[in-house]
């Protein structure tokens, strides 16, 4: 190890200690985490700077402070399958009929994929007013070479059989994370876990105080947890955002600077859309994304709405009151249904740059069915970072285009995945706060929720 190296670890040292201190003076998650945001893009931009991407010193030193990124980014992973089948079973326990259960799925599953078309739409239109063209780009032979890799990468898999494999043939299998739908099959089994524990709960009251018992002893647990953890969340996004900066393909940022700008006001107009829905609803806006704050900006470094799940969890119920079942429902299925930047916004981009270079005209027709196949390929994207390119591969091939363009855009995607990112789970918890309202408006006639207050305004 060289000596920069350790002048570097220990300015890295000093400005964790700087974190601590402040958090020792009780300022709020949300100002650490801002605080942890701009020092981490301060320090990675003087890595960049001053030794580049690929300079001994640099690589160094992300390696050693990749262990502070690394170990909080596998902290939150390591509770979300705990922390998703220990809620959703507590949830559904709290829900007094089977029935309601099925509005919440049902509610939080038409909002997800209702704004996925429409970040669809956004998508098509900032590709038509941008001028945005496959054939600008240059493909190079490294390019070709991940051309062919993603074309490799294809599932033959219809819409049916993807939907199929949504049921766990094996769950001990699918709580290891071994499948890229792993967590929404966890999802599905802990609601026929619970509703099972709800009938048996209702047969027998000794059982059901056993049961109910353990399961809110568990959650608590669990909850304590997750709490534990993002009171490291400052710390874990000055290390991840510095491996952000210090890692960032500037050239290759520069030649494709009009795909990153219209990708950004995109995503830009589709938070504006979330923020006209949240105003609607008659929340403070100002008070609900300060409130959100934090879990907004570890889904923009760490690029994976899966590992914001806990964070999401946490922020609906404890911050915006919205009830458990929905919280955790749309918190699960955000991650992977209906991703409005991976999966509705990107591939529709592509599509529409893809569609004039293989003499496709991009119509009413083609618009129409592009929507279409992104609502439904949004099923099933796995929340992580490189969803977006899995989307792409998915509605392309459905569409009759080549995947070749996705190659070229990999170089860019870390810059854009973030804001992606933060807008899937804005979404999620969007889609979470219109559920409550509109389903809380019947609780007192449905009993959709029975121990939970519902959605207040902020």
């Amino acid at each position: 190890m060289s000596i920069l190296t350790i002048f570097n670890l220990v300015i890295f040292t000093a400005l964790l200690s700087f974190l601590y201190q402040l958090s020792k003076k009780k300022v709020g998650l949300s100002k650490l985490v801002l605080c942890g945001l701009l020092v981490g893009t301060v320090f990675g931009s003087y890595l960049q700077v001053f030794f580049g991407v690929d300079h001994q010193v640099s690589l160094e030193t992300i390696e050693w402070t990749n262990i502070v990124a690394n170990s909080f980014v596998n902290l939150l992973r390591m509770i979300i399958i705990p922390l998703i089948l220990v809620t959703m079973i507590a949830a559904v326990l709290r829900v007094e009929e089977l029935k309601s259960l099925g509005k919440i799925g049902g509610s939080v599953v038409g909002i997800l994929v209702f704004t996925t078309m429409i970040a669809a739409l956004v998508g098509i239109f900032m590709a038509s007013v941008s001028g945005l063209d496959s054939t600008e780009f240059n493909l190079g032979d490294r390019e070709a070479a991940r051309a062919e890799v993603l074309e490799s990468r294809q599932v033959d898999l219809s819409i049916p059989e993807l939907l199929t494999s949504m049921v766990s043939t094996n769950i001990f299998r699918d709580l290891s994370q071994s499948r890229s739908i792993s967590i929404i099959a966890v999802v599905i089994f802990g609601l026929f876990f619970g509703v099972a524990a709800l009938l048996v709960s209702q047969d027998d009251k000794a059982h059901g105080e056993r049961i109910r018992g353990f399961t809110e002893t568990t959650q608590a647990v669990v909850m304590r947890l997750v709490k534990i953890i993002m009171n490291l969340t400052p710390y874990g996004v000055l290390a991840l955002m510095t491996r952000v900066m210090s890692t960032s393909d500037i050239d290759a940022i520069l030649t494709l600077v009009n795909f990153v700008v219209a990708s950004y006001i995109a995503i830009a107009i589709m938070f504006v859309i979330h923020t006209l829905m949240i105003a609607w609803l008659g929340a403070n806006v100002r008070s609900y994304f300060k409130k959100v704050w934090p879990v907004l900006t570890f889904a923009f470094v760490t690029r994976s709405s899966a590992a914001t799940i806990p964070l999401t969890i946490k922020a609906q119920i404890d911050e915006l009151k919205i009830p458990a079942p929905i919280a955790n429902i749309s918190a699960s299925f955000g991650a992977t249904i209906g991703q409005n930047g991976c999966a509705g916004i990107y591939p529709a981009m592509l599509a529409v740059m893809v569609a004039p270079s293989v003499g496709v005209e991009v119509d009413l027709a083609f618009i129409s069915l592009l929507v279409l196949v992104v609502a439904i390929s949004s099923f099933g994207i796995a929340g992580v970072g490189g969803g977006a390119t899995n989307a792409a591969l998915v509605v392309l091939p459905l569409m009759g285009l080549p995947v070749t363009v996705a190659a070229l855009l990999i170089t860019v995607e870390p810059l854009i995945d973030m804001a992606r990112t933060a807008l899937n789970v804005n979404g999620a918890i969007t889609t979470g706060m219109i559920t409550s309202r509109f389903l809380g408006e019947k609780a007192e006639e449905s009993q959709i929720v029975s121990n939970d207050s519902p959605l207040q305004k902020s």
